[in-house]
């Protein structure tokens, strides 16, 4: 029999994106529609960037752009309209030129894990080609590996 696949989870310093679920999120069987899932893990990658000091904004303003080349999502339970829902997220290298997101999405205030996944995204220039992450963007990760709460580095 197959083993499951492992998902990351994220490490380190983390970010939650916090929210209620919209009733335009959710399909005719009252549940959170597939492909939204991805949409809230870009809510949460966003919250992750502003909270460690560098919006997605000034990255792109410093001639950057950083799309997704792989996404995986596991659904283990439902989500419905009016959930209070958080995604965690956490980042981190896996190549020169690439690096993974993790999120875990919980209701509010619960344990069960309702989703995980991530994301691996590439950097690009402004033309297309790609380019090594910038030292900024490695020092972010860095700086913030050793975990807590948004806002907060390690020193």
């Amino acid at each position: 029999m197959p083993q499951p696949r492992k998902y990351p989870r994220p490490e380190g310093f983390t970010a939650t994106a916090r929210f209620h679920v919209r009733y335009a999120d959710t399909d005719q069987m009252g549940h959170v529609y597939y492909a939204n899932y991805l949409i809230y893990f870009e809510m949460a990658r966003s919250e992750w960037m502003r909270s460690a000091g560098l919006p997605y904004s000034k990255f792109e303003n410093m001639g950057y752009i950083v799309p997704v080349v792989e996404a995986h999502v596991r659904y283990r339970r439902r989500i419905f309209y009016d959930d209070l829902v958080e995604v965690k997220t956490g980042v981190k290298p896996v190549s020169k030129t690439r690096f993974r997101f993790s999120y875990e999405v919980r209701r509010a205030g619960e344990e069960p894990i309702l989703a995980d996944g991530w994301t691996v995204h590439t950097v690009l220039d402004g033309d297309g080609r790609p380019q090594r992450i910038p030292d900024l963007f490695l020092d972010m990760m860095e700086r913030h590996a050793g975990g807590g709460e948004p806002g907060e580095t390690r020193d």
